[in-house]
């Protein structure tokens, strides 16, 4: 549901000697570097490893130091995105960016939200164009025109719903309106909304569906049958990387949004109890009515908001529609105007997500 958070450990083993060592603009790449905010992130890390695998300068930005990425090549700056200051020096000297960073989480306090999601894209955004960026990919989200209902075959002609249930859903929204606003023929643009990531290195979906698992208390919402889009966490990373490539003069992407994720939806308790099952434990078979789950959630949200705790309540109304609800979309404007196939077929990557 978001970029997430994880630590950069594995780009190093992705990379033989020689890759790591190649230099800035290998392979007729750009010379300026290719700034990654979010970095060390679940995807932003699996961005910087397959940049850096094909020769690109890479420069990531986040709140830690990441001393793989940082061995693999990588120039890495620290910050917050909701620091301007700090946003303008990393961007100093770079002519693309890919914007990962976001808030994890979908609930809690929306201020927090609202100054990572937007203030930071803001930021991010005033930097690149007043220092000469050319290119913008911004990750966004499918949460961004998912107000609750069903989704079947959804495309990006789907509108912006006028409330949101939750506060990362809202500023999302907001973000990717900016950036694709910004979109112009010195500084092009595009979002990229990959759906319900999974993969190696996620600290975000998979940790919390097993820890609730293993302490029993992960129950199905509704009546089991609901369809969702999955996406690989290196497929979306891909898509990154064809988006950046595809931002040249008159190129019909710029300026627009792209669903990623497996062209076919799965069924979404069969998925989680395969992850489930794959980590030791049983299947989830005990129930519960999605309009009792959602009023759980309400009653959550409050509950937090009162007693001021910026964690996620282990349900919440937005958490309810996505385990119960269908919300799968389309990827053919992804693979007509990028070209984005998945790189890695859906078997491969639970094979090595469970490993």
């Amino acid at each position: 549901m978001n970029a997430g958070y994880a630590d950069s450990s594995s780009i190093t083993r992705r990379l033989d000697p020689a890759q790591r060592r190649s230099p800035a603009g290998a392979g007729g790449r750009e010379p300026y570097p290719i700034l990654i905010t979010g970095g060390g992130g679940f995807l932003g890390s699996h961005i910087a490893g397959r940049l850096l695998e094909r020769g690109d300068s890479v420069r990531v930005f986040g709140r830690r130091f990441y001393p793989d990425l940082a061995a693999a090549g990588a120039d890495c700056r620290q910050g917050d995105v909701a620091d301007p200051a700090a946003v303008r020096k990393a961007v100093d000297g770079c002519r693309s960016i890919i914007h990962c960073a976001a808030m994890p989480g979908i609930d809690g306090d929306y201020r927090l939200h609202y100054a990572a999601n937007y203030l930071g894209t803001k930021n991010v955004i005033d930097a690149a164009v007043s220092l000469g960026v050319r290119r913008l990919v911004h990750t966004s989200s499918p949460a961004v025109v998912n107000a609750g209902q069903d989704i079947e075959g959804g495309d990006e002609d789907l509108p912006y719903p006028a409330k949101y249930l939750c506060p990362y859903a809202a500023t999302k929204a907001l973000a990717e309106k900016l950036a694709l606003g910004m979109n112009s023929a010195g500084f092009a643009t595009i979002a990229i909304r990959p759906h319900l990531m999974f993969g190696p290195g996620d600290t975000q979906l998979l940790p919390k569906l097993l820890a609730l698992a293993g302490r029993g208390r992960l129950r199905r919402v509704g009546n089991g049958k609901n369809l969702v889009s999955v996406c690989y966490v290196e497929n979306a990373a891909h898509a990154h990387i064809l988006a950046l490539d595809a931002l040249q003069s008159g190129s019909p992407a710029a300026g627009r949004a792209y669903f990623i994720n497996e062209p076919e939806p799965v069924n979404c308790w069969d998925f989680i109890n395969r992850l489930v099952t794959a980590a030791g434990f049983p299947e989830v078979r005990k129930s519960i009515p999605f309009p009792a789950a959602y009023a759980i959630g309400w009653l959550g949200e409050k509950t937090f908001a009162l007693l001021k705790r910026r964690e996620d309540p282990p349900m919440t109304r937005f958490l309810a529609c996505q385990l119960a609800r269908n919300h799968w979309f389309r990827v053919d404007r992804a693979r007509r105007d990028l070209g984005w196939e998945p790189a890695v077929m859906l078997e491969v990557a639970l094979r090595r997500t469970l490993a």
